[in-house]
C-alpha cells in the first residue's frame, strides 16, 4: 500500500529591512527569521535590505548573511527608501512581500502569522497595541499619540486602524502595484493605510510582539506626528498621490 505525499505549491515572498545605521540589531534579526518554518509554510524568502545612507557596518553585515542592498543615494528619508525598494519588488517574481523595521523591535517569528492572514486579506499590518508590548519599548507619549492618530485614521477613513504607525506590514504582490505613494519621512504607513482605504482593499490586523529597540531612537514624538496627521488629511483631499513629486511641506 503506496502513501501519497501532498507537495506543498512554493511561493516566494519579499523580507524588506529599511534600515539606517542598524549594525547592532542586524545580525540578531537576520539570524531570527524563520526561513525552514517559512518553507513548511510554501514561503521562500528572499532578504531585502534598503539602505538610507549608513556609516556603520549595516550594509557590509546584511550582505555578509545574503541579503540584496538597495542603496538610496542622495534620497533620504524612510518613506523614499521603502517606495524604491516597493519599485525593485514590481519588477522581481515574487509573490508576497512583508516589512518589518530592522533595529530589532519587531520579531521575526510574527512574519509566519501575517502571511497566514494575507490568505485572506489584501493588506496585512503587525498590531503592536493588539499584541505584546516590551516594557521600555514603547513610551507613554508615543503610546497615546499612535492611539490617537489610528483613532483618528479609523473615523477619517471609515476603515479601522488598529496601529496606523506600525513598522510591521505584508502585502500581496497586486496590492503595491495599485499603492501610489510619494511620501518622504515617517509618515509613510500613514499613506500606505490611506491609500489601501481608499482603494477598499481588505485590512487585515494580526497581534504582534514589539520588543526594545538596539541603537539610537530616530522618530520623534510630536514633529512626527504632525507630519503622519498632515499626511492622512492630504490623502483625504487629494485620494490619487503623484508618486514622482512629494506632498507640499
Amino acid at each position: 500500500m503506496s502513501v501519497s505525499t501532498v507537495t506543498i505549491p512554493m511561493r516566494r515572498v519579499t523580507l524588506l529591512l529599511p534600515a539606517l545605521d542598524e549594525a547592532g540589531a542586524i545580525p540578531s534579526l537576520l539570524a531570527d527569521i524563520p526561513f525552514a518554518r517559512l518553507e513548511k509554510c510554501g514561503w521562500l524568502c528572499e532578504v531585502l535590505l534598503v539602505d538610507g545612507g549608513s556609516k556603520d557596518s549595516t550594509v557590509e553585515i546584511a550582505e555578509k548573511h545574503g541579503c540584496e542592498i538597495i542603496h538610496q543615494g542622495l534620497e533620504k528619508g524612510k518613506g523614499t527608501g521603502m517606495r524604491l525598494a516597493f519599485e525593485h519588488f514590481s519588477q522581481t517574481g515574487s509573490d508576497a512581500l512583508v516589512m518589518i523595521d530592522a533595529d530589532g523591535t519587531y520579531a521575526p517569528k510574527d512574519i509566519i502569522a501575517m502571511l497566514d492572514a494575507l490568505e485572506e486579506n489584501d493588506v496585512v499590518v503587525g498590531s503592536r497595541l493588539q499584541g505584546d508590548i516590551e516594557d521600555g519599548a514603547m513610551t507613554r507619549l508615543n503610546y497615546l499619540g499612535n492611539f490617537l492618530l489610528s483613532w483618528f485614521a479609523t473615523i477619517l477613513y471609515g476603515e479601522f486602524a488598529s496601529d496606523l504607525c506600525s513598522g510591521a506590514w505584508a502585502f500581496r504582490r497586486d496590492t503595491i502595484e495599485q499603492m501610489p505613494l510619494n511620501s518622504v519621512h515617517f509618515e509613510i504607513e500613514a499613506e500606505m493605510f490611506a491609500s489601501c482605504a481608499l482603494a477598499d482593499f481588505s485590512i487585515g490586523f494580526v497581534p504582534i510582539t514589539y520588543r526594545c529597540r538596539i541603537g539610537e531612537q530616530k522618530l520623534g514624538s510630536i514633529r512626527d506626528g504632525v507630519s503622519i496627521l498632515r499626511k492622512l488629511l492630504i490623502r483625504r483631499v487629494f485620494p490619487i498621490a503623484d508618486k514622482f513629486s512629494q506632498d507640499p511641506k
